[in-house]
């Protein structure tokens, strides 16, 4: 019954009303967000872990420490050459696949699209002039140049979430006579709910890169390898995740509060709020069915309590709501209520790993947790791809919140989308194998010993990599 309903509801927003270019055009989009997102939160979360890492081996003087970082740089520049590819086509897509949009509010979106654009490419740089400062630069100023890349990728990823704020919670200009006037571009770039939903993100790509790059050496500890390397391999970036899983609820909570009066459709939806109640039960569970809600488990006032900061506020009913402005229920009630779940429970698993690891019971060397551990990274990306699912679902039927409507910003290439979508499907799969293909390919050199992988091109190393400790200092 469940798995019907929600099918029911993504049939909802392919309605015979609707132009025939939405769904392929939805469908695109959700593909290359949702694949491209991944990337990104390697992009912000990576080299803070590698700067980590790289400055704990020069610190100490630690081969292990220095391997492990110049290991992680590499993978980091092969997630970033995909990531550039899925990043352009997401460019071009949203004049192809949304003119509406672009074409009445492109002077409005202009600046922070131009901003990321340029973070973009200073990443790069620096990305490559640290890959192939190796051995090549003083390690004191080779290390430095992990930060420019560190505070470039922030700067993109804010640019593109100030964007999407903005969709939601649409400021810094007017209309006048259906002619958008008066553009703000620093108010889009720079309003209050863009430094939120960063700020959520932000976390979240902490949680996905974190949890899945610990769970690489999880899997290797599983396999036998209990070196130094795989043991720091995996507590370096456990450390980050951990922290990001502990600060997430919070975070999520302020970027929640007041979508009572934002947004108050997908508020109704997330706690799948037939009526407005006082107080408001949570309700875990359940599928809307006819108007009425059923299958669910209702725990009294902790509705009111986490959504209204209120122990009798009512949460806004879906009866409050126009039926043509109601998001599909059930799919943003569910995407909502598994990106908590999945969120408590590796806050929850973060948590009780540090306590015992602080009582004098070393988790690495149970089978049972690293298990789990391997699991955190497709878990991760599955709570934060739900995220993104209860946020956009949520949103509908608006692409621009109270001003414009999703149907009204597509173009009208109906079977041309389609192909698109075919062509994109195939190059993403392709992408992903290779991508797959030439991580397991590296690793496997690595174990066999090889220090260094080729590179196609670079000047010749230099006499930094055979310094002593105390000519580094």
């Amino acid at each position: 019954m469940v798995a019907a309903d929600l099918v029911a509801q993504l049939t909802q927003l392919a309605q015979a009303a609707e132009p025939a270019g939405l769904l392929p055009a939805r469908q695109q989009m959700a593909l290359s967000l949702g694949w491209h997102i991944v990337l990104a939160c390697f992009g912000v979360a990576f080299p803070a872990m590698i700067f980590v890492m790289h400055l704990r081996g020069i610190r100490r003087d630690d081969p292990v420490a220095l391997g492990l970082a110049k290991r992680w740089a590499k993978v980091s520049a092969v997630l970033f050459a995909i990531g550039a590819v899925s990043g352009t086509v997401l460019s071009f897509e949203m004049g192809l696949l949304w003119p509406g949009l672009m074409g009445t509010y492109g002077d409005v979106l202009g600046l922070p699209f131009a901003f990321e654009g340029l973070a973009f490419f200073l990443e790069a740089i620096f990305l490559g002039i640290y890959l192939y400062g190796w051995g090549r630069m003083p390690p004191r100023q080779h290390v430095l140049m992990v930060l420019p890349m560190a505070v470039t990728g922030v700067v993109g990823t804010y640019c593109v979430l100030a964007v999407n704020a903005w969709m939601n919670v649409p400021t810094g200009f007017r209309i006048v006579d259906g002619q958008v006037t008066d553009v703000e571009p620093w108010a889009v770039l720079f309003n209050q709910h863009a430094f939120l939903q960063f700020a959520h993100m932000w976390v979240a790509a902490y949680m996905v890169a974190g949890f899945t790059i610990a769970g690489v050496y999880a899997v290797g500890m599983l396999r036998g390898r209990r070196d130094e390397h795989h043991r720091l391999g995996f507590l370096v970036p456990f450390v980050f995740a951990s922290i990001a899983a502990v600060a997430q609820p919070f975070v999520g909570h302020v970027l929640g509060a007041g979508l009572d009066e934002r947004q108050p459709a997908k508020l109704a939806a997330f706690e799948l709020a037939e009526t407005t109640e006082s107080p408001s039960p949570l309700r875990i569970g359940g599928v809307l069915v006819d108007g009425e809600v059923r299958y669910a488990l209702d725990i009294p006032y902790l509705g009111s309590l986490i959504a209204m900061n209120s122990p009798s506020e009512p949460v806004p009913g879906l009866d409050e709501i126009p039926e043509a402005d109601r998001p599909p229920v059930n799919l943003t009630h569910w995407a909502f209520q598994t990106m908590v779940g999945i969120g408590s429970l590796l806050m929850l698993s973060s948590v009780a790993f540090w306590v015992l690891r602080r009582r004098g019971r070393d988790l690495l060397e149970s089978r049972l947790f690293l298990r789990f551990a391997a699991a955190g990274g497709p878990l991760a990306v599955l709570a934060m791809e739900a995220g993104w699912i209860a946020t956009e679902v949520g949103r509908q039927p608006w692409i621009v919140y109270g001003v414009m409507r999703t149907p009204e910003a597509v173009g009208d290439y109906t079977s041309r989308l389609w192909w698109l979508l075919g062509t994109t499907s195939l190059v993403y799969a392709a992408m992903t194998v290779g991508a797959v293909v030439v991580l397991r390919s590296m690793a496997r050199r690595w174990r066999a010993g090889e220090a260094e992988l080729p590179s196609p091109y670079g000047p010749e190393s230099r006499l930094w990599d055979t310094e002593t400790a105390e000519e580094r200092r």
